[in-house]
């Protein structure tokens, strides 16, 4: 379970990379990894991507030493001081925004989705899976959708250039250095997602990296933060992704040179998979009908959300899409719909 969560927060850069790809008029407000690709550098961030997320393995393990230490020590603090810390995160997020537009829409969208998890979360709807939940149709609607829906009437991916890398050594190296850094913030604090640690990781990162950086700090970010998700289960006894769940629910032993051995054998693995599926997997849904491709996984995520949550669960994503498509129209970040979790987390919910 470990090794293929590893895996997998090295491969979720290829199809997030290859969906949702907007008509080059709207490159603007297109995500960082998809400019890249509608300029023809998506081989490029694949291998980013995969640099990303080598480099913050190789960080994280010997990092998560000291500040598992240092979290364990302060972990009661900030558990009772957790609407504050939240509340800052929030704050920093809707600071470092560009422009004053951009600043009001991202106040905006965050209370919008505080609303809408404080009316959601607590639902417990009749749903054909014994395992479902309301977060299927959230997610779903908040932050995949809204980026097919955007991306219906563009033309998908376009011929790809060389898979050279243009960013420095030292950029990359500092970069995926802050997303390890960063990555600790998402495996100890709850409601704080992988996006978040990168706007924050990027702060941490001296000059701007523009859209290279971000996929390198968010890469790093979701590798560094299985590594330090592990530590927090062991340590706090307190699982913050899907894998610690389950490694709890099963009763795994929690040896930790068994467990880490799993995660340096896995994130090789996941290196070179990206390597070699990235470039084939871009090839191949350039050759495909991008209307229909998006509008099957649009279906697939209306089946996913009524199979979690039930007829219940497809209202929440209907509501969710609308909201997801407010942050781009506004100029704002999109992440600021992590109010979702965060404001019902800060409201003690």
């Amino acid at each position: 379970m470990l090794a293929a969560g590893v895996v997998h927060s090295f491969l979720d850069v290829v199809p997030t990379l290859a969906l949702g790809v907007p008509d080059p008029v709207m490159a603007v407000s297109a995500l960082p990894g998809h400019r890249l690709v509608i300029e023809g550098q998506g081989r490029e961030a694949i291998r980013l991507s995969a640099l990303g997320s080598g480099l913050a393995v190789a960080f994280a393990v010997p990092l998560a030493i000291p500040v598992t230490e240092v979290m364990t020590t302060a972990y009661p603090f900030i558990r009772e001081n957790m609407p504050f810390v939240l509340a800052g995160v929030a704050g920093f997020l809707i600071v470092t925004e560009t422009t004053t537009r951009s600043r009001v829409g991202g106040l905006i969208s965050f209370c919008a989705s505080v609303l809408l998890g404080t009316c959601t979360l607590d639902l417990s709807p009749a749903a054909p899976l014994d395992a479902g939940g309301v977060l299927t149709p959230l997610f779903a609607g908040l932050f995949g959708a809204p980026v097919l829906v955007d991306a219906m009437d563009g033309a998908g991916v376009p011929e790809q250039s060389a898979a050279t890398v243009t960013t420095s050594r030292r950029d990359v190296v500092q970069t995926a250095l802050a997303g390890a850094v960063a990555g600790a913030i998402v495996g100890y604090l709850p409601g704080v997602s992988s996006a978040i640690a990168a706007v924050i990781a990027l702060a941490l990162v001296p000059g701007r990296t523009g859209g290279r950086g971000f996929i390198v700090a968010t890469s790093g970010v979701n590798t560094a933060n299985t590594v330090f998700a592990l530590f927090a289960l062991v340590a706090l006894g307190t699982p913050r992704t899907g894998v610690m769940v389950a490694l709890r629910e099963t009763n795994t032993p929690l040896h930790l040179p068994t467990l880490l051995a799993s995660v340096a054998v896995a994130g090789i693995a996941g290196f070179v998979l990206v390597l070699v599926l990235g470039d084939t997997y871009l090839g191949t849904v350039g050759r495909t009908d991008y209307r229909k491709l998006s509008f099957g996984v649009l279906s697939l995520l209306v089946v996913a959300s009524f199979l979690f949550a039930g007829i219940v669960g497809i209202g929440i994503f209907l509501v969710s899409v609308l909201l997801g498509l407010v942050p781009p129209r506004v100029g704002c970040r999109r992440v600021h719909l992590m109010g979702v979790l965060m404001g019902p987390l800060a409201l003690g919910g």
